[in-house]
């Protein structure tokens, strides 16, 4: 019989701070959550660097680091499409977290952080990062796939709503859906809106 770890293969992280301190607990946390943390770096510069050469499936990057800052790495790495990045910062003023988003961030933690919320930001950010390489795949023209994904979100919400999904699960119920009835996302997403505007419908009657 195999095992769980042995069907699910742990997840690679690279760690981007300039503490050490802060690497060192960082890493502990994420070893005892059961990912592998395979390579950590000191700057930005280091961090993208490492992210070319290990392919990592996440990234966690702090936002002020040396050379090139958090963001800037976050901005390569995700636009490489490398792996998505959960962003560090010691501030949780609106401006960072818009800079953090439009730079590709997926997720972000403000410190000091617990262990407890360090896996939501992590199964949060790689959910995005799957759905933002799905919709490109399906998608290719930039507007068309901003439209699929307003659809897919307003779906993704109606199933959270509906049926007490974490986001997460939203999506991949959509993606598998639309596998295994060979339509596309956005022809799944219309379903799942259309489905709910007739059950409103009825109940108002």
């Amino acid at each position: 019989m195999t095992s769980k770890a042995a069907e699910e293969p742990r997840k690679r992280v690279l760690i981007a701070e300039d503490e050490g301190l802060i690497r060192l607990d960082l890493a502990e946390m994420l070893t005892e959550e059961g990912y592998e943390v395979v390579a950590e770096a000191a700057d930005g510069e280091a961090a993208v660097r490492l992210a070319q050469e290990h392919q990592p499936d996440l990234v966690i990057c702090d936002i002020q680091m040396p050379i090139m800052d958090g963001l800037q790495a976050a901005e390569k790495i995700v636009s490489a499409r490398i792996a998505p990045v959960v962003i560090l910062t010691a501030f949780s003023q609106r401006d960072l977290i818009a800079r953090a988003q439009s730079a590709g961030a997926m997720a972000y933690l403000v410190k000091p952080f617990q262990k407890s919320d360090l896996v939501p930001a992590i199964e949060l950010s790689l959910t995005r990062f799957a759905e933002m390489t799905a919709l490109e795949k399906e998608v290719e023209n930039l507007t068309d796939r901003l439209e699929v994904r307003k659809l897919v979100d307003r779906a993704k919400g109606l199933l959270m709503t509906q049926y007490g999904m974490a986001e997460p699960d939203a999506f991949r119920w959509i993606q598998r859906a639309a596998m295994d009835h060979r339509l596309s996302m956005r022809d799944v997403a219309n379903r799942v809106i259309d489905e709910a505007k007739e059950k409103e419908a009825q109940e108002a009657e």
